[in-house]
């Protein structure tokens, strides 16, 4: 009993929060990867990126991760749009997330989410991802809403290698 109603607590969590919220069995899931590119006013910058698509890997996000490579980052795919309620609990470094709607666009930006807190993160409307990169990674590369994500869960990644 007690493990059914730590299951189903740990599912309303995961209901309410959104990603980045306690994984369900509190086991660290391992991602797919691949490549994506930013297109700013100035320059195209590629990201070596982990991709959360499923709830489990949602959920975790990049909770416990000390550190970060420059050019890498986590695509969350939400599939169909909705607005997203992240956090930072169990993050470890700070955070930029840019918020992208179904074509790629980056519509809004959080920048330098601070680790461990549990306030809400949210652009305010529905979008298909949010892509995390370290935090001050928008400022270092000019990243602006406007500017454009490249990568297949958008239909525009033909040049992505």
């Amino acid at each position: 009993m007690k493990k059914l109603l730590s299951a189903i607590a740990a599912l309303s969590v995961l209901t309410i929060a959104g990603p980045a919220a306690i994984a369900q069995d509190d086991s660290l899931v391992q991602f797919e990867t691949g490549a994506l590119v930013i297109d700013t006013d100035d320059a195209q910058h590629s990201f070596v990126i982990e991709i959360a698509d499923s709830p489990a890997e949602t959920a975790q996000g990049l909770m416990f991760r000390e550190s970060m490579a420059e050019d890498a980052g986590m695509l969350f795919d939400f599939g169909a749009p909705r607005e997203p309620a992240m956090w930072m609990k169990n993050t470890l470094i700070p955070l930029d997330m840019l918020f992208m709607d179904e074509n790629g666009v980056v519509v809004a930006i959080a920048r330098n989410a601070q680790p461990h807190s549990e306030r809400r993160i949210s652009p305010g409307m529905a979008v298909k991802s949010v892509l995390e990169l370290n935090g001050g990674a928008a400022g270092k590369y000019g990243i602006e809403p406007g500017d454009i994500v490249r990568h297949a869960i958008f239909n525009n990644a033909a040049d992505v290698e």
